[in-house]
């Protein structure tokens, strides 16, 4: 228990840092919701200008576009984009960080086994990925309440945030299997950049084809289609069972390496 409590305190900055940033973005783009509505017309002319690819890329629908949960699930990628950064920068520090700041043996030496270890740390940064997340579906439930022009679906809302969810998680079990391959990791956030930003690109590629079924599968970012989830109020689940098949695989492995690896603190 002091572990996990020591790990939540250290996480509780950076992920005070995150979720105001997220709840920032989307106030951003909440304050212009009205002034669209009310020119529906002309901003899905100036839509409708975009070349079709890039509409693909950035998840835009101009069919759902002016309705409250249509532009909410256009601007949410970039949500999703930066709770991903934040989930795979914790999971990749959460078993790293000893090296990096030279406390290794201190942890080690304890009369705790390295899978009690991995457990606290795993749960602490879980703890604050659901708390980020909750207190974002508190925020942006909140504002989508103010600016709504018409009754919207509540059950839709919670699962297109929902998503959030479960893709930090599958980034947060790649962050943490990835760090585990490194003996010494100077620094996670170019990793957790160019892995989340790698994946969001994959995703927009994808997102361009016209038969991307199967490409899907490379991308997390893609397990949740935004204009299914608005019409059929659920997942599709061969996506949704990859990833928790990812997130299992991912774990298991972080587990296996831990346990067995030589762990040296940096002299």
């Amino acid at each position: 228990m002091n572990m996990y409590l020591h790990e939540l305190k250290s996480m509780r900055r950076s992920t005070l840092i995150w979720t105001c940033a997220m709840i920032a973005l989307a106030a951003l783009y909440f304050s212009v919701y009205r002034g669209i509505v009310s020119d529906a017309a002309g901003f899905k002319r100036l839509l409708g200008g975009y070349p079709e690819p890039v509409r693909a890329a950035l998840g835009i629908s101009i069919d759902n576009i002016t309705s409250l949960l249509g532009f909410y699930s256009m601007i949410f990628s970039f949500v999703t984009l930066c709770g991903a950064i934040q989930a795979m920068n914790l999971g990749a520090s959460v078993l790293s960080k000893e090296v990096r700041e030279r406390t290794a043996d201190f942890l080690l030496v304890k009369p705790v086994s390295r899978a009690a270890i991995v457990n606290a740390k795993l749960l602490a940064a879980l703890t604050m990925v659901a708390a980020t997340d909750l207190v974002y579906y508190l925020a942006v439930s909140l504002m989508a309440s103010i600016v709504k022009t018409a009754d919207y679906s509540g059950q839709v809302f919670f699962l297109i945030n929902l998503t959030l969810f479960f893709i930090q998680l599958i980034f947060l079990a790649i962050g943490v299997a990835v760090s585990v391959f490194f003996a010494k990791l100077k620094s996670v956030l170019p990793l957790s950049l160019g892995v989340v930003f790698g994946l969001y690109m994959i995703g927009a590629i994808i997102a361009v084809g016209k038969d991307n079924t199967a490409a899907r599968f490379i991308s997390p970012f893609k397990y949740f289609d935004m204009t299914y989830i608005i019409k059929h109020a659920g997942y599709e689940p061969s996506y949704l069972i990859t990833g928790a098949a990812i997130v299992a695989a991912a774990i298991a492995i972080s587990y296996f390496i831990y346990v067995k690896k030589d762990v040296h603190a940096v002299s």
